[in-house]
């Protein structure tokens, strides 16, 4: 059970880089009292690989691996806007940026190359490489903003069928708690999480059925 210092791990989604609203999520994730860790999408850099994987026919293993950079150029720009945010390529690297009490911002290729539990796949995005943080970093609970709303209590299930995270998700959680932030989070935002509470719906996230 995460503790009372455990840290928050946040996707800031690909989908917000041209929307108005990333500079108020970013003004209010550092208002959050724990330890925190940004994880990025992949935005318009993790389309174009999406978009050139049909011309120019390379495979999943190499879509996945270009697609986890196009995470790191949405982190290099999300540095580069933001002095504040600490790029960190590893866990050693997270744990020194928020021992300095600054944002830790993840940079994902050399620990998702070394990974031997992440599966090269479309089916794994940003979504699932940032539950698969939030566990090796014990997190208190997931965050995922994105540029949608849902409802409170709804089922993972649902969420992934109509497409709004990935596929993998729920294999990678492993008991972390799921909350998602669209846009009518934001304007409570910053106030719950200086009251160490966590924005967003809390996602209903049913066990499921293993073969025997």
């Amino acid at each position: 059970m995460p503790s009372s210092s455990a840290p928050l791990v946040v996707k800031l989604g690909g989908s917000l880089h041209a929307s108005p609203t990333l500079a108020a999520w970013l003004a209010a994730l550092k208002r959050c009292r724990r330890p925190l860790t940004i994880v990025p999408g992949g935005g318009p850099f993790a389309d174009a690989v999406r978009a050139a994987q049909p011309v120019m026919r390379y495979d999943e293993r190499t879509a996945h691996a270009m697609a986890v950079l196009a995470m790191e150029q949405y982190a290099l720009a999300l540095a580069n806007r933001d002095a504040t945010l600490e790029l960190a390529a590893s866990l050693d690297g997270i744990e020194a940026a928020r021992t300095r009490g600054r944002v830790a911002l993840w940079r994902p290729s050399a620990m998702v190359a070394a990974a031997k539990d992440i599966a090269p796949s479309w089916d794994v995005t940003s979504d699932s490489l940032a539950a698969w943080l939030a566990k090796k970093t014990g997190a208190r609970a997931l965050l995922l903003i994105k540029s949608v709303d849902v409802g409170d209590g709804a089922p993972l299930t649902e969420i992934i069928r109509k497409g709004i995270v990935d596929p993998a998700l729920q294999d990678y959680l492993d008991g972390t708690p799921l909350f998602i932030a669209g846009p009518s989070s934001l304007p409570q935002a910053p106030a719950l999480l200086t009251d160490d509470v966590t924005p967003g719906a809390a996602v209903a996230i049913f066990p499921t059925r293993k073969s025997a």
